[in-house]
């Protein structure tokens, strides 16, 4: 089992870059595939970034690639999110998940992430 907790929201203007971070309990986190997804008000909470257990595959949402960059730290039990040239739209609370598994394939659903963060907020002014 793995406990995630996001740090690194905040407000900021259109434009502004966002790290936010994901730290991770547990002696297996290098077995976890990780994910980021983001839930605005009113809306479903939807996939943003995955990455491989070992960081070699990563995957986008088509609505932040190009901006957004994940990464993870397998040695600090860690996973980040680069957020560059933010837009209104991204305000969301963002989500970092965990699911065990050695595959590499791009997995978006979130049924199939079997932990999460509480959540961070981020909010993108115009």
């Amino acid at each position: 089992q793995v406990q995630l907790v996001e740090s690194g929201g905040g407000l900021v203007q259109a434009g502004d870059s966002l790290r936010l971070s994901c730290a991770a309990s547990g002696r297996t986190f290098s077995t976890y595939v990780m994910g980021w997804f983001r839930q605005a008000p009113g809306r479903e909470r939807e996939f943003v970034a995955m990455i491989s257990w070992n960081g070699g595959s990563t995957y986008y949402a088509d609505s932040v690639k190009g901006r957004f960059t994940i990464s993870r730290d397998n040695a600090e039990n860690a996973v980040y999110l680069q957020m560059n040239s933010l837009k209104p739209e991204d305000t969301a609370v963002y989500y970092c998940a965990a699911r065990p598994s050695a595959s590499s394939r791009m997995v978006t659903r979130r049924e199939e992430y079997a932990y999460w963060g509480q959540g961070t907020q981020v909010t993108v002014s115009s």
